[in-house]
């Protein structure tokens, strides 16, 4: 899957000469045998290009920025690595002149007590603070580690790594993300309305579609066609569709050819659908299913054409490498202040839930007809880790806003139907009160996973966009 592409990162070694060779030497062989276990690629100096393969002066800075130039296009991120005090208008220098506009992290060696004398002294933990003064004045937006000082081959830096390979994914692919929405907001939904031209100023684009074109297309298709056959398949083996009725489970399989084709023809990262009611009035089913199963092959889908919505489902997949939902702030859990109830009528991956099965959306019966209905997942979510996110457009205030947390999924008792989960998260009372003020969604995006800390990073740093971290 795209999420899953290798992550590359320039690495640059700083340097001050009259700190001994062998620390630079050996750090750079650190680094390096920590981001092959991660699984990172490197472009970085060759040993032989500048003294020991590292940066200092300014003829080390061209060398090592024509390198990062001439592999921009597989660059995610840099990495500063400061064996010793290190050279800061070198490092500076180095990204100015590369060109390249890359989440950075700065990395610093911590010295050994017992080893200060001249021979072995590093100095980096003061470099740092110089390195990082200089990226300030360049106008430079930078990470840090978790520790001011850390040893490459320590399980903190490696933490640093995971944390900063996804920060870059998510800066990547997000500000490059291509969004379907398909259909028109549901006309009783305000709330999903959002800027299109905000979200462009950042990258995003959307491209749209209507209804009577996705529906004429599936009509035209006929139910004895391979595809259809394929498609069927590819539903039936995803979900247990027992008492659904079979012409049901055909319109599904011939929609889904239809907003697949489309996808592929305009290059689509996820997309947000008008679930209801034209849906269920003009076709006859519920889209929960295809949308399920494309979040689950990471290509997130989103309710109610709510297009921020599944930007922030899509910034959590980049973030963690797992699928996202769509959910609901929907309803309290009895007294408990910390806790409520997650729900949709049944799109969420069916990798949220233990025990899944096709059913209709219950709530939407009651106006549209059973019938008409058919296409829900249904299960419930169990005990586990739980990421939440919000990216909305102010149009207000002409800015984009967005807020994070981490929390828990719990096990406590829930007695009803469609997409749902019981989530735990501190202070939850203050979360919603935020929410409320500050004028978002009741949508959300949830993962399995916490990976808050990430995107608050990439939102807050490296896009500049106004963040909540509820921690």
């Amino acid at each position: 899957m795209k999420s899953e592409q290798k992550i590359v990162l320039g690495v640059i070694v700083g340097n001050r000469n009259f700190f001994p060779d062998s620390l630079i030497t050996q750090g750079r062989q650190d680094v390096l045998s920590v981001l092959n276990e991660q699984g990172i690629d490197a472009v970085i100096l060759d040993e032989q290009a500048t003294k020991l393969g590292a940066v200092e002066t300014w003829a080390h800075a061209q060398k090592c920025a024509a390198l990062f130039d001439e592999n921009r296009h597989r660059i995610d991120g840099i990495l500063v690595v400061l064996p010793n005090f290190g050279d800061e208008k070198g490092i500076a220098d180095t990204i100015k002149l590369s060109g390249l506009k890359v989440p950075i992290l700065v990395q610093a060696y911590p010295d050994d007590l017992s080893k200060f004398a001249v021979e072995f002294r590093r100095d980096a933990f003061c470099g740092k603070i110089s390195v990082c003064n200089n990226l300030y004045q360049y106008g430079y937006p930078f990470s840090l580690t978790e520790l001011h000082t850390v040893h490459p081959l320590t399980d903190s830096f490696r933490a640093d790594l995971k944390r900063f390979a996804a920060v870059c994914r998510v800066v990547r692919r997000l500000k490059a993300a291509r969004l379907g929405a398909i259909g028109a907001r549901p006309n009783a939904f305000n709330t999903t309305r959002y800027s299109e031209k905000l979200l462009q100023a950042f990258g995003i684009s959307v491209s749209t579609a209507d209804l009577s074109e996705v529906f004429g297309t599936a009509e035209k298709i006929a139910d004895n066609d391979k595809r259809v056959g394929e498609r069927l398949a590819g539903i039936q083996s995803y979900v247990p569709t027992g008492g659904v009725p079979a012409p049901s489970l055909v319109k599904m399989a011939k929609l889904g050819i239809v907003i697949d084709d489309w996808m592929l023809r305009y290059g689509i990262d996820a997309t947000a659908i008008q679930c209801w009611d034209s849906l269920q009035h003009n076709y006859g089913v519920n889209v929960c299913t295809l949308m399920s199963m494309m979040s689950e092959s990471l290509l997130p889908s989103a309710c109610e054409v709510d297009i921020t919505g599944v930007a922030s489902m899509y910034a959590l997949q980049l973030a963690s490498g797992k699928p996202s939902a769509l959910v609901d702030w929907n309803n309290n859990y009895g007294n408990d202040p910390d806790k409520c109830v997650l729900f949709h009528c049944g799109n969420w991956a069916k990798s949220f839930f233990s025990d899944v099965k096709m059913a209709n959306a219950e709530i939407l019966a009651t106006t549209l007809g059973t019938e008409n209905t058919y296409g829900t997942v249904a299960g419930r979510t169990p005990a586990g880790p739980f990421s939440y996110a919000r990216i909305t457009t102010d149009d207000r205030n002409g800015v984009i806003r967005t807020y994070v947390g981490d929390g828990e999924f719990v096990s406590d008792p829930l007695d009803t139907f469609g997409s749902r989960a019981v989530v735990k998260v501190p202070r939850l009372q203050e979360l919603m009160k935020h929410v409320c003020k500050h004028g978002f969604e009741h949508h959300a995006a949830m993962n399995a996973s916490h990976t808050a800390q990430v995107l608050n990073e990439a939102f807050s740093t490296y896009f500049g966009w106004d963040t909540y971290l509820h921690n």
